[in-house]
């Protein structure tokens, strides 16, 4: 089994607990969630949210950012101290390392994400691919990371991806192009094997989606045939993905490889939307959160069914998922630092679940983005609309705050 050796060797059980059933109330433990915060940390997280959560501030914000990068303005200052010191490790890779580190004093690992997504010349894919191949072996070398990851637009064009998903001819240079980017996932998977790390790739778009998902499928044939080394993502507000989960999982099991995914609800719901309103398609994206939420948690379920020969990252922002996930450990008597059981949020947000499942001895990690402030931007500005538009997200950010300034005694 060869995530069992890679576990024992570099993942630990943090501490022992007994609980057998894990509910909300045992989230709110706001010591614990911000533990690693100083006091000045918390009073700059409760104005940020205070900010966030105020969309017309967050249209205006976003729209006179884009302007001031894109003529030079010199912004990048005030974009450092704000939202892109909360949501974000640093520019570069050991930047991050202060804040790995704390987090990993808590029981909570870290993926570091080089957020420069939407590159558009071979010279920027080929620049990200260095880039991830740098953090592998970077991984390798720390404990406290345990993954790889990538966006697919790193690497290559989404243009061409999404020529691809349609199975429309490549001209010559864009079957050259296309060869290239098969060859940067061939080159990262061979590494992560050499390297001991697996490595994720994330999702994007739908109708650039099923390029990267055959790659994926064929990189997981042959290099998850011991263990786990190539893990894709799922988006469960999409309508076809559970069926696909199981009809991609029967493949892989008749050819004798595991399987890995990165379970994540999506975020591009109202690009979908639109998109397929203006071309006259059915939404691929679930009518209500209720039937995403099912999605998600039938995933969760059906993976679970399947452990050791499935590992599960649950990227997940959803107390209800993340408790179903834990709750099912328990009820299959697994052990809760599982090599294939994995929890994890994004840096900045949901500290609750991350740290307060980390203490009760799960495999929890945050996802910490890093990269030059402007190439940045499209990511920290998913992040101000996510926490504007997803119902209750901000809210409950900014209650747990106040629990905790209360708790310090900082109101």
């Amino acid at each position: 089994m060869f995530l069992i050796f890679i576990t024992y060797k570099k993942f630990k059980p943090m501490t022992e607990n007994n609980i057998k059933l894990f509910t909300k109330e045992m989230l709110y433990d706001t010591a614990t969630a911000f533990g690693v915060k100083t006091d000045a940390e918390i009073e700059k997280a409760y104005w940020l949210f205070n900010i966030i959560r105020k969309e017309p501030l967050v249209r205006l914000g976003t729209a006179v950012t884009n302007f001031a990068l894109k003529y030079h303005l010199p912004v990048e200052g005030l974009i450092r101290t704000t939202v892109f010191d909360h949501f974000c490790g640093g520019v570069t890779a050991e930047d991050t390392l202060p804040i790995v580190e704390k987090l990993y004093s808590a029981g909570v690992y870290s993926i570091l994400d080089y957020s420069v997504e939407n590159a558009d010349d071979e010279e920027s894919f080929n620049r990200a691919f260095e880039k991830t191949k740098f953090l592998i072996e970077f991984a390798a070398k720390r404990k406290e990371i345990p993954f790889a990851v990538f966006k697919p637009t790193g690497l290559g064009s989404f243009d061409i991806y999404e020529k691809v998903s349609e199975g429309k001819e490549l001209s010559p240079r864009e079957e050259k192009q296309w060869n290239a980017v098969k060859n940067r996932y061939y080159l990262l998977a061979e590494a992560a094997v050499e390297n001991d790390v697996p490595l994720m790739v994330d999702a994007e778009e739908s109708w650039m989606q099923k390029a990267v998902d055959d790659l994926m499928e064929e990189l997981m044939r042959e290099y998850n045939k011991k263990g786990v080394y190539v893990i894709t993502t799922l988006q469960m507000y999409r309508k076809d993905r559970l069926p696909y989960l199981k009809e991609l999982f029967g493949r892989l099991q008749r050819a004798g490889s595991k399987i890995g995914v990165k379970f994540v609800r999506g975020a591009y719901m109202e690009k979908e939307r639109e998109r397929a309103v203006e071309l006259g398609y059915p939404s691929p994206i679930c009518e209500t959160k209720e039937l995403t939420d099912k999605n998600y948690n039938d995933a969760i379920r059906f993976a679970m069914e399947h452990v050791p020969d499935f590992l599960i990252y649950a990227g997940t922002h959803n107390e209800e998922s993340a408790l179903l996930l834990a709750n099912l450990t328990e009820e299959k008597a697994l052990p809760r630092n599982h090599p294939h059981i994995w929890f994890g949020q994004l840096y900045g947000m949901s500290d609750h679940i991350t740290f307060n499942l980390a203490k009760h001895g799960f495999n929890t990690s945050k996802y910490i983005p890093f990269g030059p402030v402007k190439d940045v931007m499209p990511y920290l500005i998913r992040r101000a609309e996510e926490n504007t538009s997803v119902a209750g997200q901000t809210s409950r950010e900014l209650h747990l705050l106040e629990l905790e300034r209360k708790r310090r005694k900082l109101t």
